[in-house]
């Protein structure tokens, strides 16, 4: 009855991730070349041929990249996206084996259930999705501006949630972008800041019911290559979790999770994670 997560790669640059159960694999979002993704896939004990379906957040390139060739090369795939997203490109892929759904929506792929909800992020209409098995939550939450309480209440009881931690705000603030892309991807409709996944994690934990605590593992994700690093996020997001007496520790070596409480890493564009079970 396993259930696990795994990043091919997450970051501005592309991102493409796996769930999956015994019986059902399921990838989310098609941001790197058709290549990387079966290597990836590969490089973790799944041959791409189990692939059963690719959910789409949204229509942006570091998400869609390789959605037409991985369509082509693998024709058992199905795509699913919300009827937004898949105005905005069915004209690059056609029509042919894709469901639409209204954002919001709850169905099932083999014996895991996926429940999308909508995000503020400056496309058609981005989406995040939560996925079911066996009494655990997996979770990803990227590209949003802000996280609401209604986002808030979809991912509140995850397991498992990769969670966007784009930017450092004063990395930012005075790197090269130019005047309208920071507003951009510091606005309503931009990335999660290290600090605003920080307060999301402490509100997390601070909201969760004391008798029914659970082992959670949060992975930082969609990392910006200019305006990011691994240590500066996850020293950021520990720091301000240690100032509210919050413990977290290292995800250990292959991914392993051990205890209870919060266990923490970081998932990055340049390399395929380890598997996570929850």
């Amino acid at each position: 009855m396993g259930f696990y997560f795994c990043s091919i790669s997450s970051g501005s640059s592309g991102n493409c991730y796996m769930i999956r159960s015994e019986k059902t694999v399921i990838l989310v979002d098609a941001g790197i070349s058709g290549k990387r993704t079966r290597e990836g896939l590969q490089s973790v004990g799944t041959d791409p041929s189990e692939v059963s379906a690719l959910l789409i957040t949204h229509e942006h390139t570091d998400h869609v990249k390789s959605l037409r060739i991985l369509r082509k090369q693998l024709p058992q795939i199905v795509s699913y996206s919300n009827f937004e997203t898949w105005d905005a490109v069915k004209d690059i892929v056609g029509d042919e084996r894709h469901v639409t759904f209204d954002s919001g929506d709850r169905f099932t792929i083999g014996d895991i259930e996926v429940k999308s909800f909508a995000t503020h992020h400056d496309s058609a209409g981005a989406v995040s999705y939560s996925f079911f098995h066996s009494g655990k939550q997996i979770s990803i939450l990227t590209d949003t501006g802000y996280v609401c309480d209604r986002i808030f209440n979809e991912i509140k009881d995850s397991d498992l949630i990769a969670l966007e931690a784009n930017h450092d705000v004063n990395v930012l603030q005075m790197g090269r972008y130019p005047y309208y892309v920071k507003r951009r991807i510091l606005g309503d409709g931009g990335h999660l800041s290290n600090e605003a996944a920080a307060d999301c994690i402490v509100r997390m934990i601070r909201e969760e019911d004391e008798e029914q605590q659970k082992k959670r593992t949060v992975l930082l994700a969609h990392l910006s290559k200019e305006n990011n690093s691994p240590e500066m996020a996850m020293l950021t997001v520990k720091n301000r979790l240690a100032e509210e007496g919050i413990s977290a520790a290292d995800i250990g070596a292959g991914g392993s999770i051990s205890g209870g409480g919060i266990e923490m890493g970081v998932i990055t564009r340049d390399s395929v994670s380890p598997v996570f079970e929850v």
